[in-house]
């Protein structure tokens, strides 16, 4: 699958972003650091967020990007994610996949979000 809209990452420890652009793009996909200069949220396929990231709470990024009109779905990366991540997850719509990373869950999301987007 070969997409032409990227998928913007916002994850601050540069190792697990290197591994993420190099396994998505194993699958076809362009995958951005979401701080990039090149980086625009409202032309983005698909946001993946780190709960942890910024400021400590990838929610709240996502609820600001939303403010700005940012409609890209998102999927949301969260280590141990409690009871309140969850329902604030659930909450914001968007889909929530928990870290370590060591099924192909991930990339089913992309997959599932970007045919809903094209099928709607």
């Amino acid at each position: 699958m070969s997409i032409a809209r990227p998928i913007l990452v916002f994850e601050e420890d540069h190792s697990v972003l290197a591994s993420l652009q190099f396994a998505l793009s194993l699958e076809g996909y362009r995958v951005v650091d979401g701080e990039a200069a090149e980086a625009d949220p409202q032309s983005a396929a698909c946001l993946i967020i780190e709960q942890r990231f910024g400021a400590g709470d990838g929610l709240a990024l996502l609820a600001g990007l939303r403010a700005e009109g940012v409609v890209a779905p998102a999927i949301l990366l969260a280590t141990n994610p409690t009871g309140n991540v969850r329902e604030r997850a659930e909450a914001a719509g968007v889909v929530l996949i928990e870290k370590p990373l060591l099924s192909d869950g991930l990339t089913q999301a992309l997959r599932s979000l970007l045919h809903h987007e094209k099928a709607a």
